[in-house]
């Protein structure tokens, strides 16, 4: 048989012949219309990143947002949009996108939802699908460091339209409710969880007259946020502490008991159980949850008994530098948030500081969103992350699943 040799003057257009593995991959691409080999370190297709929302000179953050599921199937994300600034009391409005495939891609172009009515601005949003079907949006009213309370609006119309806003709290003062953090009990009741910071001086202008040490309340209401009243309990952290016990939520149980938990400077998200849908609470004592003094964020899983909680983890399970808000950790309980055996890392830079993550449940997946802070000073480097991780890989990382 004849042997087959190519011309000279075309042996170099076929190198990638003879030049082993990365010759073949040069050939692959030479080529239009082949399919190109898989990467080697592809995104994870039950977790990854679906949408950043950089952060801008006009806008240096993007934060503290909320989703909630239209009767279409669209999904609202609403966030806090700052512009002049990007520290807690700058200007800011609340901003909307939205997904029409179930949190895998979203829109680009933010709509306003509330302009910054505040003498300060409007920020903190939590969007809530009521069992009257009605949507509940709330968010901060922030006018000086006297003056910061949350408020609460209704649309009928599947958030085309919003009702006039109502006070959550009606006393005077500076109340904290954190993004995505109010609840409805599968009795009816609404949970507002909320950390009131007195004031220490006469001037609501000096940022010194601001206490940090929180103190943790909860704000009821038993006709769909028409009333509002305190429980009755209030709490301090019971050790000396920088914090107190600031920015709480809370998740109700399989068994239709509360938990309640609040980020501290102790080294753990602090907690306590209600056993009377939050009228009352006990002292709050450690969790199992340790992490720096940064918002913690639980939700359970819709149709099981398992808490889906995202949080800096500063167990040891993952590296972590002492007082950051990195790494941000995804974890499940089986055991009504006991223990936490399934964990994933999601965001891991010693330079992150990852925080305020809101939770939503969607197919077989959660979407996340979250805060990437990295400065008030490196505006560029800001931004607004949303994630959408799978249920079954989150799962997976529990021993013996």
């Amino acid at each position: 048989m004849k042997r087959f040799r190519l011309p000279r003057s075309d042996w170099k257009k076929w190198w990638p012949l003879r030049a082993g593995r990365r010759g073949w991959l040069a050939l692959l691409l030479a080529l239009p219309g082949l399919p190109l080999p898989a990467a080697e370190h592809a995104p994870d297709a039950g977790n990854r990143v679906v949408l950043d929302i950089e952060s801008t000179p006009e806008n240096p953050r993007n934060s503290e947002g909320a989703f909630v599921t239209l009767q279409t199937g669209r999904i609202l994300f609403c966030y806090t949009q700052f512009y002049g600034g990007g520290a807690d009391e700058s200007p800011a409005r609340i901003v909307s996108v939205y997904s029409d495939d179930a949190g895998r891609t979203w829109s680009r172009a933010p709509q306003v939802v509330v302009e910054n009515t505040g003498h300060r601005n409007v920020m903190s949003v939590s969007l809530l699908r009521l069992q009257s079907g009605k949507i509940a949006l709330f968010y901060l009213i922030k006018n000086s460091w006297h003056d910061c309370r949350p408020w609460m609006r209704l649309s009928t119309d599947e958030a085309r339209t919003w009702s006039a806003p109502v006070r959550v709290v009606d006393a005077p003062g500076y109340f904290v409710l954190n993004n995505d953090r109010v609840i409805q009990l599968r009795q009816g009741r609404l949970i507002a969880p909320v950390a009131f910071h007195r004031a220490r001086r006469s001037n609501p202008a000096d940022s010194h007259s601001w206490d940090s040490r929180a103190l943790d309340l909860w704000y009821l209401s038993d006709d769909e946020g028409r009333t509002w009243r305190e429980a009755d309990d209030w709490w301090a952290a019971p050790l000396p502490s920088r914090t107190g016990l600031q920015e709480p939520g809370v998740v109700e149980l399989a068994d239709g008991r509360v938990l309640t938990w609040a980020r501290t400077d102790l080294g753990a998200q602090w907690g306590c159980v209600s056993t009377n849908a939050g009228r009352s609470w006990p002292p709050p004592a450690p969790t199992s949850l340790q992490s720096p003094a940064s918002p913690a964020s639980l939700k359970r899983v819709p149709g099981s008994a398992d808490l889906l909680a995202v949080f800096n983890d500063h167990s040891g399970a993952f590296p972590f530098p002492p007082g950051r808000r990195t790494p941000l950790v995804a974890a499940l309980s089986f055991d009504a948030g006991k223990t936490w055996p399934a964990r994933r890392l999601l965001e891991d830079d010693p330079q992150g500081m990852y925080c305020y993550t809101a939770i939503h449940f969607v197919e077989d997946a959660a979407l996340l969103g979250y805060f990437d802070f990295r400065g008030l000073g490196d505006q560029g480097a800001n931004r607004l992350r949303l994630r959408r991780v799978r249920l079954d890989w989150l799962r997976a990382a529990a021993p013996g699943r």
